[in-house]
Parts: structure tokens; sequence; C-alpha cells
């Protein structure tokens, strides 16, 4: 089954609110680079490429959308400039799609592969933690039955905030002593969430910095040791993204997905932010789904990633 796939209105608003510090600095921007100017000529193409840049879309994506843009103003020969945020959004649009992923539904859990365990990585300060809190959350009231794993045990903080997260949302937290091998805590926790019959298993794991290699190797170690105990195990590595540092998250995307399997991406901190164009990015360069965006603090703020409700949103359409 598939869980969370309504868009409703109150999503949409946490979606505009979210998103509003992106949208105000990325038409400000563009506002200021096309001023006084009728037609969409070259020159206002470069400038809307150091929009698009500065906006932390990433220069490959970048360079997409306006190669996209001068086809369209060599077929029509001529374009104003008061078109071109529909043409702009149009062809973000029409790019985000071309990625093959499920867009507005979350992960996929069959019968047979139950508990679904989910592996949570990323560097420490990114959100990881919260996600996970907020994904337990939404699987609970979707009426599964879920356990969290405390696997980041290099820091007694992690440890005591998942367990926050689990009395807040009332799941279980299966956890061990400071130090102790994160791969035995994981491994404590699918053997739980086994023999208790729970559905969805979210493992937390420590806040690596994804220029270690040697950390980098743990992830691995973890993702065998479950499987002795459950063979499809895990069935997703989520890698958690904070999206208010930009360029800075295509890096971590770029290293994690070098060193592990990641099977899904969410981006964090947009609402305190205006660099929510790097989900653009993310989402065209990488051919991972990005499976959800954080928009606020809240509980209900971790929405699913939809690509045409977020490109509507960042450009004020309904």
């Amino acid at each position: 089954m598939a869980f969370f796939g309504l868009f409703s209105k109150e999503k949409k608003e946490t979606l505009d609110k979210g998103l509003e510090k992106t949208k105000d600095s990325f038409f400000g921007k563009l506002s200021r680079s096309i001023a006084g100017k009728s037609k969409v000529d070259d020159e206002v193409l470069d400038d809307l490429e150091e929009v698009l840049v500065s906006s932390d879309v990433g220069v490959e994506t970048t360079l997409k959308i306006i190669d996209r843009i001068e086809q369209r103003v060599e077929r029509d020969k001529y374009m104003n400039t008061t078109e071109l945020n529909q043409i702009l959004q149009e062809e973000i649009a029409a790019l985000l799609a071309e990625n093959n992923t499920t867009d507005g539904t979350s992960f996929t859990v069959e019968g047979e592969q139950k508990p679904y365990v989910i592996m949570v990585v990323g560097v420490n300060g990114v959100g990881k933690t919260t996600t996970i809190g907020k994904l337990a959350h939404q699987f609970k009231s979707s009426g599964l039955k879920v356990v969290l794993g405390a696997a980041d045990t290099f820091r007694a903080a992690a440890v005591e905030q998942l367990e926050i997260w689990g009395e807040r949302v009332g799941v279980p937290v299966v956890k061990q002593k400071m130090g102790s091998d994160p791969a035995s805590v994981a491994y404590d926790t699918v053997q739980h969430a086994k023999a208790t019959g729970a559905d969805v298993v979210l493992i937390d794991t420590a806040g690596r910095l994804h220029n270690k290699v040697g950390l980098m190797n743990e992830l691995t170690k973890i993702k065998k040791v479950m499987q002795k105990v459950h063979e499809p195990a895990p069935q997703e590595v989520l890698l958690v993204l904070d999206g208010s540092t930009g360029q800075n998250a295509f890096e971590q995307a770029k290293q994690f997905t070098a060193a592990t399997e990641v099977t899904a991406l969410a981006v964090t901190k947009l609402d305190g932010t205006a660099k929510g164009g790097v989900v653009i990015g993310i989402s065209d360069q990488f051919k991972i789904p990005v499976k959800y965006i954080g928009l606020g603090e809240k509980v209900t703020d971790l929405q699913l990633f939809n690509k045409q409700e977020f490109v509507a949103s960042l450009f004020g359409k309904e």
C-alpha cells in the first residue's frame, strides 16, 4: 500500500508559506534582471541564468532550463518578458516531470516485506532525527505499527531526542548504552519489530561527515547486520539534506550516493531559507526521488514532495 497521497488545502497553504522566502527572493531577482526590457533576448537569458544559479538551482539544471527557453524563443521568434514567468514555470515543470518518480506518494509496503525498514542517513544538523519523528507520526496516523531504532550511539543527545519523539508520537524506541555498536542496535530493532509484528522500522544513524570514508563504511555494516535477521532490510535508505545549505546539500548528496545506495531524499528547513531552488536541482540531477520536504517545526510540516504542486506554489499558481 502507498501512504499519504492526498494534497489537501491545508498542505497547500503550508507549502505556499514554506516557500515564501524562496519565491520572494527568486522573483525579486528576476524582476530586477528584466526591468525595462521588452523581449527575451540573449541578455535576458544571461540574466536569467544568473538568477537561477544564485537561487541554488544548480549549474547543470540551470543550463538545461536555459537551453529549453532558448529553443522556445527560436521557435516562436519573439517572446516578451511578461511571458517569461509562465514559460519558465512550464519548462521547470517539464524538466522535473522527466524524472520518472512517483509524485506525492510515500514508501510502498508489501505484506511479505514487513517489517519495512527505512535506514535514515545524513550529516549532523540536517534535521534527521526530527524527520524520523515526523515520519513515525505519519505512519502511525495511517494505522501502521512503527518501531524506532536509536543507532546513533555516538551522541547522547541523539538518543534522547529520538526517545522524546517516540514518546511524543507514541511509538517504541529500541536503544542500547552510549558507545554501543550501531549495527547491534539496528539488529535488535529489526528483531524487536519482527517479534512484535511491526509494519515499519525507522533506523536513526550517526550524523556522518560526508567526506569520512570510514564512517560511510559503517552504513554498509549496519545494512549487512540487519539482513541477518530480515533479509530484505533495509528496503529504503533515506538521505536527509538541509535545504538551507544550498549547494552544500548538492555536495552531500553526491558523496552519500557514491558511498551507499540511497533510494530516497528528504530536503528539510525550506521554510527558513530563500534557497528552495535547491530542490529543483536535486530532483533533476540525482534521479533519486525527493520523497519529502520539510516546511516547518510542526509534526505535520513534513510533506510528500509533489513536483507539480511545488512548481505551482513557487510561481504562485493555483
